[in-house]
């Protein structure tokens, strides 16, 4: 089994406010609501028209978010893209991946010829969970599956105390 290739990480300390991010959110998870029920323009709403998307992408790439007693693992499945086309950044207490996927395929037979050309892009943005050491976050990408872990803080891995609930 191959060893998973490691991607750096890029640290970025800016000073533009990220006032405007919950109502990106929002807009965003509205959007994908309707992508999920259905095509077509009236699965989106409230999306502003995106020129470089593609058919290629019809939509983000699927993402699970998993909480560790140690970190905080972010894993994204993106076939079809090597590792030079994603980007990974942390800034602001924002965690952004970015990817494009570009696919020329040619095929020349006797009888015909074929030539196809697939891109798109797209960037996903995620809230930096408090307690995460920003500098220590690691990226790998390994058969078409990112995975990011954030490692948390020491005062953040203090061990989680179980009530027991009693009946009234």
């Amino acid at each position: 089994m191959a060893e998973p290739t490691k991607l750096p990480v890029k640290t970025e300390k800016t000073n533009t406010p990220t006032t405007w991010a919950p109502l990106e959110t929002l807009r965003g998870e509205i959007d994908r609501l309707f992508d999920d029920f259905d095509g077509g323009f009236w699965r989106a709403p409230f999306r502003m028209p995106n020129w470089t998307r593609s058919v290629a992408w019809p939509s983000m790439p699927a993402v699970d978010f998993t909480d560790t007693e140690k970190s905080y693992e972010v894993i994204a499945e993106l076939p079809g893209i090597d590792e030079k086309n994603v980007e990974v950044k942390v800034a602001n207490g924002v965690l952004t991946i970015k990817g494009e996927k570009q696919e020329d395929k040619e095929e020349k037979n006797k009888d015909y010829y074929v030539r196809e050309r697939n891109f798109g892009s797209f960037e996903r943005a995620f809230q930096v969970p408090n307690g995460v050491d920003t500098d220590k976050v690691e990226a790998s990408f390994k058969k078409g599956v990112l995975t990011v872990t954030m490692p948390k803080k020491p005062e953040a891995q203090k061990t989680v105390k179980k009530i027991d609930v009693k009946a009234a």
